[in-house]
């Protein structure tokens, strides 16, 4: 099952068809046994939306599948990360580091986003200018509610400055957090069990209406799993509407390779959907 955000109402798509629910976007992702209660929902409505309306609501007013959650993210939770933050800092003294939080019982663990900072599929993401080095990072990102159990799943880009973190991994915010450095969605995909280890992500870049870049992986090459992630990130932490915790990535385009302005980046990971954001850079300040 999915939940699309509009911004007038939640959409709950199951079976191929889709059903408007008249709740709190916040209360509604919270409940206990979400699945199951949501399950009960088709039997209450005679049919359900015509697919005229569904394609309005989706194509003009689709938000984030976020309400006031905070935006996590875990880092160095595969190989090819691994090698690739080693990369990046190598030149500043910063490798081993990134070796040693890939085997170290304790997982890299930082705050990506505060729900105004984000955006969602079809909008534009950011590029820092005072970064020569960008690039998207594909994420299976997990919704974990309020009791700190996995209830769900997006599909998650992590905007990263990489030649801000090698110059000093103490730069790691200025390199992670900044106006629309995080983009969720779809929609919060809520399946009967955890999502199939065997599931891909993919990600695609076209540039100029050209493909200059193309990936993908399984998320069973993670080192970490994800309740792990999930309870390392509870242990001091309380979250009362719950919260999004990317969960890394495999994908990472080559050196030499940096985003640019008009870029699309398209990340698709199956059954979640479509996660497309075209780049830009902020709008100087008047």
């Amino acid at each position: 099952m999915k939940l699309y955000q509009t911004k007038n109402s939640v959409l709950l798509e199951t079976n191929d068809h889709f059903y408007l629910i008249n709740e709190n976007w916040d209360i509604l992702i919270n409940q206990d046994h979400l699945y199951q209660l949501l399950s009960e929902i088709p039997r209450q409505h005679s049919k359900g939306l015509e697919k005229k309306l569904v394609d309005q609501l989706l194509e003009k007013e689709l938000l984030p599948p976020v309400g006031q959650q905070e935006v996590w993210a875990a880092g160095v939770t595969y190989q090819r990360g691994k090698e690739a933050r080693m990369e990046e800092s190598d030149d500043a003294g910063g490798a081993d580091f990134y070796d040693k939080v890939y085997h170290a019982e304790r997982p890299e663990l930082f705050f990506k986003s505060m729900p105004h900072r984000l955006v969602g599929h079809d909008q534009e993401v950011y590029i820092r200018r005072d970064s020569s080095w960008n690039v998207p990072e594909p994420e299976l990102t997990l919704f974990v509610n309020r009791l700190g159990n996995i209830a769900g799943y997006t599909i998650g880009n992590d905007m990263s400055s990489r030649s801000i973190e090698g110059e000093n991994p103490l730069y790691l915010p200025q390199a992670k957090v900044y106006e629309k450095s995080a983009s969720l969605g779809p929609c919060l995909f809520i399946p009967s069990t955890v999502i199939h280890p065997d599931t891909m992500i993919q990600m695609s870049i076209r540039r100029a209406g050209k493909e200059v870049f193309n990936e993908s992986v399984s998320i069973n090459k993670m080192k970490r799993t994800h309740k792990e992630l999930a309870s390392f990130l509870f242990k001091e932490c309380d979250f009362p509407v719950g919260v999004f915790l990317m969960t890394g990535t495999c994908i990472v385009p080559p050196a030499g390779f940096t985003l640019q302005t008009d870029d699309l980046v398209d990340i698709r990971i199956d059954p979640i959907g479509l996660l497309s954001n075209r780049v830009a850079y902020k709008p100087p300040r008047k």
